[in-house]
């Protein structure tokens, strides 16, 4: 089973559209200012014991998984933040990420992965949760998707 899928469960979509906050410092530098942004309600609560260094391990295990393909990684995947608390995912290819859904259509293949572990499935939330409500379980507050050039799309997690 993935690294990045151990020891987690719980996760569901509600999503509303906003403007591009304007105290994001990572804008800019990591990222085009975002289009737009949304606010994901997740159905999960932040596991007790997620740190920052909890964060932090869940992306270096992730970005394991990515490293270890018999493939070169699509994108890049990282956190930021004084908490570690702002995932941002960056394609590492042209003409990738670079619309609404191609983005969401990233999340959803996450939120597959995510189903298939045997956590959710165990507490039986395969049909519930996704990788949003993964990311809430992990004290994530926000992330953000990029093709690394003019398109940004960010998403708040409550």
């Amino acid at each position: 089973m993935k690294f990045w899928v151990a020891g987690l469960a719980a996760l569901a979509l509600v999503l509303t559209s906003g403007p591009a906050h304007a105290d994001d410092r990572h804008a800019g530098y990591y990222y085009p200012p975002p289009g737009a942004v949304e606010v994901y309600t997740a159905r999960a609560q932040t596991l007790p014991d997620s740190t920052r260094l909890r964060r932090i391990g869940f992306v270096v295990g992730f970005t394991q998984d990515l490293l270890d393909n018999a493939y070169p990684p699509q994108f890049a995947i990282f956190a930021k933040g004084e908490e570690a608390q702002k995932l941002i995912i960056v394609s590492l290819q042209e003409d990738s990420l670079n619309t609404l859904y191609r983005m969401r259509g990233l999340l959803a293949m996450m939120t597959a992965t995510a189903r298939a572990s045997e956590l959710f499935q165990r507490f039986q939330v395969v049909e519930i949760l996704t990788f949003l409500d993964l990311l809430k379980m992990l004290g994530f507050d926000q992330v953000t998707v990029t093709d690394g050039r003019d398109f940004a799309h960010q998403i708040v997690i409550e």
